[in-house]
């Protein structure tokens, strides 16, 4: 039986990353708001530090590591925003850090994570395992493996984006929120259970991958190929051991999204709200747009997980 994080390991985080993480601002758009007939919350994790959410976990997990822990280093594999976060919260508490990452991982998340002090490895994504190269060179040089959501200090600290979600704005109605792995969207559904108990929460992932769905409604951890999508934070292949268990529990349903949706609300979000974010971020806005009529008078939160895109990419998505 595995022993699952709970809400006071989310509020131990939100402790720990005080001082280190932003605490993102919380945006509304009037236009959003007339368009669903509700209000509309965004958390913004696009402007978090190394731009997105995944500073959180990486600098909860990092910080408890052992003195021993610290002089030997940690290892991650991650498709760009965990890697970065990982870079930069190890350079911050001088940790020796080494990321595995996949060789057609976006150009500007592979130069912000060697920036940071990263030493990267690249790999093919869709012939080799990241697990077992991470756990091959923890093995070897003695490493910390931090993985970038089946961990319980990882999503404890994803989940403190909820947790200033909420006591920013109080009480939602239905939130949503991206899903790749389930660290996040674990995360949140601890601190949406703990403050916002009658809350409907969503995940959301690219239709191209949506084995987290599938988990979600067989109950076991569905493993599938590496999705095809632009969303390349939600190109994971399956949920976690630690994830699953509390998605099934907490979480009312998981959803879709098309690639085309995700261009359609990167232009939206951009052109209104004056805000660059990456294709997995606008997962949970897109989710939300598809059922805006059944939203209508309530009170609704989306969270925007991450702006790191390559700008050229940016234009080429949003080009008519």
């Amino acid at each position: 039986m595995i022993d699952l994080p709970t809400y006071d390991d989310v509020a131990a985080a939100s402790e720990r990353i005080t001082g280190h993480a932003h605490k993102t601002p919380v945006m509304t758009s009037r236009t959003v708001d007339e368009a669903f007939g509700a209000r509309v919350f965004f958390k913004c994790e696009n402007l978090q530090r190394m731009g997105a959410f995944k500073f959180r976990g990486a600098f909860n997990a990092l910080s408890r590591f052992s003195p021993a822990q610290r002089k030997a280093g940690v290892v991650a594999f991650s498709s760009g925003n965990h890697a970065q976060a990982i870079a930069l919260s190890a350079r911050l508490l001088e940790i020796p850090a080494t990321i595995v990452m996949p060789h057609d991982a976006p150009a500007a998340k592979v130069a912000a994570t060697k920036g940071y002090g990263g030493n990267v490895v690249v790999y093919d994504r869709y012939k080799e395992d990241r697990e077992q190269i991470g756990r091959d060179l923890a093995a070897k040089h003695g490493l910390t493996l931090i993985p970038p959501y089946d961990h319980p200090d990882v999503l404890s600290g994803q989940g403190t984006a909820a947790k200033e979600l909420f006591e920013e704005v109080g009480p939602l109605d239905a939130f949503f929120v991206p899903l790749g792995g389930g660290g996040l969207l674990s995360g949140c559904a601890l601190a949406t259970r703990a403050l916002s108990p009658d809350c409907r929460l969503y995940g959301v992932e690219p239709d191209a991958g949506n084995d987290g769905q599938q988990s979600f409604r067989t109950g076991a951890i569905v493993h599938i190929e590496t999705p095809k999508t632009i969303a390349d934070g939600a190109q994971t292949q399956h949920l976690g051991n630690i994830t699953l268990p509390i998605i099934r529990r907490d979480v009312t349903d998981i959803l879709t999204a098309s690639d085309a949706q995700l261009v359609d609300c990167m232009g939206f979000i951009a052109t209104r709200m004056k805000l660059v974010v990456e294709p997995t971020g606008c997962l949970g806005f897109a989710a939300a747009r598809q059922r805006k009529a059944e939203l209508k008078g309530q009170r609704i939160g989306v969270l925007l997980s991450g702006g790191n895109v390559d700008m050229a990419r940016f234009a080429s998505l949003l080009a008519p």
